[in-house]
């Protein structure tokens, strides 16, 4: 049972690394997921509740941010709630077109919802540069929580040889 949970473990770590690049699957909830599985295989020697609770507030605070720096992307340029909520959508349904629709989705919602709202082409054109901005502050943010995670697992792991 310990073996299937260390694979089940090391999959999930692998799925939320994946995560922090594709934003249809929830790459920091995974990777902690991971992290809680590996703590239970080795009945919490290894990774402790401290670390596991480190690791949670890692995952947290970067999904928060994922989310947050997209949004004070859009709100910087000064965009209209119908624009951050273009922005929305436009996530959503760009996540069903690969790469091209992530990164074009929520810039192209949030602009047609801007036009929508103010009728101003050059302001839209603004929010949607603001909205891409955040997309990519947010996802960088997510990569060093990943990061992060990783490495403290290591880490941990490693200290563990020597103890």
């Amino acid at each position: 049972m310990t073996a299937v949970l260390i694979i089940l473990g090391i999959i999930a770590l692998l799925a939320g690394l994946l995560g922090t690049i594709y934003p249809a699957i929830p790459g920091l909830g995974l990777m902690f997921a991971g992290a809680w599985l590996l703590g239970y295989a080795g009945d919490y020697q290894i990774f402790g509740s401290s670390t596991l609770v480190f690791l949670g507030v890692v995952a947290a605070i970067g999904t928060a941010m994922d989310y947050v720096a997209g949004m004070l992307g859009a709100k910087y340029t000064g965009a209209s709630k119908p624009a951050v909520w273009g922005a929305f959508i436009g996530g959503i349904g760009g996540a069903f077109f690969s790469l091209p629709g992530l990164l074009f989705g929520p810039m192209i919602g949030a602009a047609a919802g801007e036009f929508v709202a103010r009728k101003d082409m050059l302001q839209a054109g603004k929010v949607s540069i603001g909205t891409f901005i955040g997309f990519i502050i947010g996802t960088v943010a997510k990569i060093g929580c990943a990061l992060t995670i990783v490495l403290t697992l290591l880490l941990m792991w490693a200290v563990s040889w020597f103890a």
